[in-house]
């Protein structure tokens, strides 16, 4: 469930300290914005520098797929039930050509008809990941048929790091962007 206001504030630029200004200052000469998520790690520079490092590793230059990157995190994200998380990933998924059936189709499942074995075989080692913090023998079994130990390391590290996402955006109530849609209907 979703909490309907931050625990956590986002911190307004106006009370950055140089830290957390160095961090977020290009996005801003990007002419981008800064996501909620930003702003609230904000409050904690340190972390967020560190974090940055393994999320940009993870979301910008593991060796999965793009697509099958991001059939995983929106799979985590539904099972964590992080809306914020569901809303930033589907808005790229859009981007790198995901139709908005697949999307949508992610909240069903791996046994959801319409997926292909391999995709089948991605969502459930998602789900084997986050119910029982770990993959099967026979899906990894399957997964090593087209991965190497490259693609099922950072496989793992992509659903483990979006589970610890989900949870910190969930805690600490970030809500949506403004442009971004939450869950489907």
């Amino acid at each position: 469930m979703r909490l309907r206001s931050p625990r956590v504030q986002p911190l307004p630029e106006s009370e950055w300290d140089d830290e957390a200004r160095s961090l977020l200052e290009g996005l801003l000469r990007a002419g981008g914005r800064v996501l909620n998520i930003f702003a609230t790690l904000a409050h904690h520079p340190k972390l967020m520098k560190r974090w940055l490092v393994f999320g940009n590793h993870v979301l910008g230059k593991n060796t999965l797929d793009p697509r099958e990157r991001e059939l995983a995190i929106l799979r985590i994200g539904w099972l964590c039930q992080a809306e914020y998380e569901w809303g930033q990933h589907a808005a790229i998924s859009r981007g790198i050509g995901m139709s908005e059936e697949e999307i949508r189709r992610v909240n069903e499942g791996p046994d959801a008809p319409g997926w292909d074995a391999f995709d089948a075989t991605l969502l459930r080692a998602v789900d084997e990941l986050h119910a029982d913090a770990m993959i099967t023998d026979a899906t990894w079994k399957a997964l090593s048929e087209r991965y190497d130990t490259q693609q099922l390391m950072d496989l793992v590290f992509t659903v483990g790091q979006y589970n610890l996402v989900s949870m910190a955006l969930n805690t600490l109530g970030v809500q949506l962007d403004e442009g971004i849609t939450g869950f489907p209907q």
